[in-house]
């Protein structure tokens, strides 16, 4: 079926609550797509990062097939011979002790929120209902009710409310913000150690580690969102090593399964996860057979074909040679690794549709920055083709 009518198809049927380019996806592997036609593309996207170890990686699907042909699903009422893997292989990835499976980044960020309020009363003695999460201005946790409640981005909350109450808002990277917004009924303080929906943006060096500072000293926990940005994406395995912290809690997502599956996780100290009881919280697929075997393989590409190193490699190569880009738009670069956000000083859109057109697949974020995050199985070589075809939109544009 052309690509025109499957178009026309989803806007008659489906919610219009996205604004996609207009390609038609049927095919991908390693950094490439292909659309209906039989067009080529570049993924720059990496579906928000979720496939960091590129498009059906052979070993995924591998795991996939032999699991579906076991068991897929058991619910948590039983226990089954992946889960218990699973634990124990990510707990010794990032030496968080503790593990609780989810599907989407979502339902870990309220895992998450759950377990800082019943911290914040059980273990630190905040008064009943009186907890509180400090989280930074541009954040994007999700896009539940509560999660929305508290980002600053009016089209998020548009329409949506009333809105859950428990929740401060500072400015990002700013640390004496933080420290005066820190009360007794601060349960954590929530954060992204690199924004990617507000358009990559990377925090001044050493907030992070005062962050971790005001928390410990206030006893408040420190919970790290990496759900974009950890799993390599910045030539770290969490970009809040970049800073030498280690956080109360760790929110994962997106590649921990390499996007064969929707698989999440809160990682966490014993003191935090041990505020759950039996039917406390739980989730039907959350730590399925299924998806905790995608999972383990999924961790384990990113060691045995050291895509982590990679990132790290060739992200500053990339970002050096986007901001040596002499065009009148370019305001900056920002970035770590292979999480890249080329700002503009005008609407980043047409220069996605153009990219596109050239065989590159991005897009926009924040109106004005294009983000550039392909799957971390990317060589050089592959990059050196994306810059040439970059610099090719830009003088036709600017032209």
């Amino acid at each position: 079926m052309k690509a025109e009518k499957l178009i026309e198809m989803e806007d008659k049927y489906g919610a219009h609550n996205y604004h996609p380019l207009d390609i038609v996806i049927k095919k991908a592997e390693g950094i490439y797509v292909e659309d209906v036609a039989g067009n080529r593309y570049m993924d720059f996207l990496a579906a928000y990062s979720a496939v960091n170890q590129g498009h059906c990686h052979p070993r995924l699907l591998k795991a996939l097939r032999r699991q579906a042909a076991k068991v897929t699903l058991t619910s948590r009422a039983f226990r089954n011979d992946q889960l218990p893997l699973f634990c124990k292989e990510i707990s010794e990835l990032t030496g968080y002790p503790k593990v609780l499976p989810m599907n989407s980044g979502a339902e870990a960020v309220e895992t998450a929120i759950k377990a800082s309020r019943k911290w914040g009363e059980k273990v630190k003695g905040i008064k009943k209902n009186k907890a509180e999460i400090i989280v930074c201005a541009d954040n994007f946790h999700g896009r539940t009710t509560t999660i929305v409640g508290f980002c600053t981005e009016d089209q998020y909350k548009d329409g949506f409310g009333p809105f859950a109450p428990g929740f401060k808002i500072v400015p990002f990277g700013d640390a004496k913000a933080l420290e005066a917004a820190i009360t007794k009924n601060t349960a954590a303080f929530m954060v992204e150690p690199i924004q990617g929906e507000a358009g990559i943006n990377v925090p001044p060096k050493g907030f992070l580690k005062k962050a971790a500072k005001l928390c410990k000293d206030n006893n408040v926990l420190f919970i790290a969102d990496e759900i974009q940005s950890g799993l390599g994406r910045t030539g770290k395995m969490f970009a809040f090593e970049h800073e030498d912290v280690r956080p109360d809690a760790v929110i994962v997502g997106k590649a921990l399964s390499g996007g064969f599956y929707p698989v999440s996780a809160f990682l966490s100290s014993v003191e935090v996860m041990d505020v759950f009881n039996p039917g406390d919280h739980g989730s039907t697929f959350g730590g399925n057979p299924l998806g905790m075997a995608v999972a383990r393989e999924a961790l384990k590409v990113l060691v045995d074909e050291k895509l982590v190193e990679n990132s790290n490699k060739l992200g500053p190569w990339f970002m050096d040679k986007l901001q040596n880009l002499e065009f009148k738009s370019i305001k900056t670069v920002r970035g770590r690794g292979l999480f890249i956000g080329l700002v503009l000083d005008r609407p980043a859109r047409p220069y996605c549709e153009a990219l596109m057109a050239e065989g590159i697949l991005c897009k926009e974020t924040h109106e004005n920055v294009i983000r550039f995050a392909p799957p971390l199985v990317i060589s050089r070589k592959e990059l050196n083709t994306a810059l040439r075809k970059v610099k090719k939109v830009f003088k036709k544009l600017e032209s």
